[in-house]
């Protein structure tokens, strides 16, 4: 029967062949140190350099080391739920690979996690050694995600996090989600959130590979999941109502702009055509709307309710501790 292991790390990379002998080097002190049992899942998520080839001559001299290499680059979203779904760890730490999140902080992520029941601890990166054009845009993501959510974290961004085990179990991470995986885990009942000050290091190797877009994209996937979060699993309630509501408008507006007419015609009063009438058109055009928003939310439950593993990579290699290569 195979041991339990007390920790997984999974470590989503691109494009970080430099860092990788001393981050794995870092990690198996701080096991060593704290008498912890572990598991480093790289994730390579399509690197174009020799990543992949360091990994492998590093699994020789750590045998705790676990990869996952993609055909292509998916992102860290799909690395980090391929990771997840590869850990087998009590606790399960995620850190990105450029040597700025710190290992150190491992036993205490984890202590949190199991002394004072947190499902989930997020790092929160109060001093930071990027430069003002990242650092600013990311404060005021933080604030707009903090607002929409009521989650109180400061830093929604930071790859360094400690999870319960069956928190990454259950919750799905697909698009650019893995900034949001708090709101995921707290829409999937996981409600004791965490957070601790963390060390943050400077790049020491190669560049960021976020631009500009990443702000954007940002934005962007916050709507997505809010309106995951409300209304993921019945579509028809959001677009349904909207829709019922322009239809009756619409056809409301209709209805009293043709009785109005027939009234005046009948009591031989001046009147107006009713296809003259700028309101007429801005009815039936709420109505057209109405019964389409409609349809869209009744074909988003009928979606909703058909579909199945929306998650599928083109794994590449696979280095795992059961067999060699899969």
């Amino acid at each position: 029967m195979m041991n339990k292991l007390d920790i997984s790390v999974v470590v989503p990379l691109y494009n970080e062949e430099e860092s990788l002998p001393e981050l794995i080097a870092w990690i198996d002190r701080v096991m060593q140190r704290e008498g912890l049992s572990y598991e480093v899942i790289f994730v390579d998520d399509g690197s174009s350099d020799n990543s992949w080839e360091v990994i492998e001559g590093l699994k020789t001299k750590y045998p705790s080391i676990r990869a996952i290499r993609f055909g292509r680059n998916y992102g860290k979203s799909a690395a980090l739920y391929c990771g997840f779904a590869a850990a087998e760890g009590e606790v399960v730490i995620t850190m990105d690979a450029d040597l700025q999140d710190s290992p150190d902080e491992i036993p205490e992520l984890r202590r949190m996690i199991l002394d004072e029941g947190y499902d989930l601890v997020s790092g929160w990166k109060r001093k930071r050694y990027d430069p003002i054009g990242k650092r600013w845009p990311s404060k005021f993501f933080n604030w707009t995600a903090r607002t929409a959510s009521h989650i109180k974290l400061h830093d929604f961004n930071c790859g360094l996090k400690a999870y319960r085990r069956k928190v990454i179990k259950a919750v799905e991470v697909y698009g650019e989600m893995h900034r949001f995986i708090p709101i995921l885990a707290k829409n999937a009942g996981f409600k004791k959130i965490g957070e601790k000050v963390v060390e943050h290091h400077a790049r020491k190797y190669g560049h960021s590979k976020f631009g500009l877009e990443r702000m954007i994209k940002g934005y962007l996937d916050l709507i997505s999941v809010m309106f995951m979060s409300y209304f993921g699993r019945s579509p028809m309630y959001l677009f349904g109502s909207l829709g019922t509501l322009m239809f009756l408008f619409g056809g409301g507006t209709t209805v009293w702009l043709i009785a109005t007419k027939l009234y005046k015609q009948f009591h031989a009063m001046a009147l107006r055509p009713v296809t003259e009438q700028p309101l007429f058109y801005l009815a039936i055009l709420a109505i057209i709307l109405g019964v389409q928003l409609f349809l869209a939310g009744f074909l988003g439950e009928m979606i909703n309710r058909n579909s199945s593993d929306r998650n599928r990579y083109l794994i590449d290699k696979r280095i795992d501790n059961k067999s060699k290569e899969l």
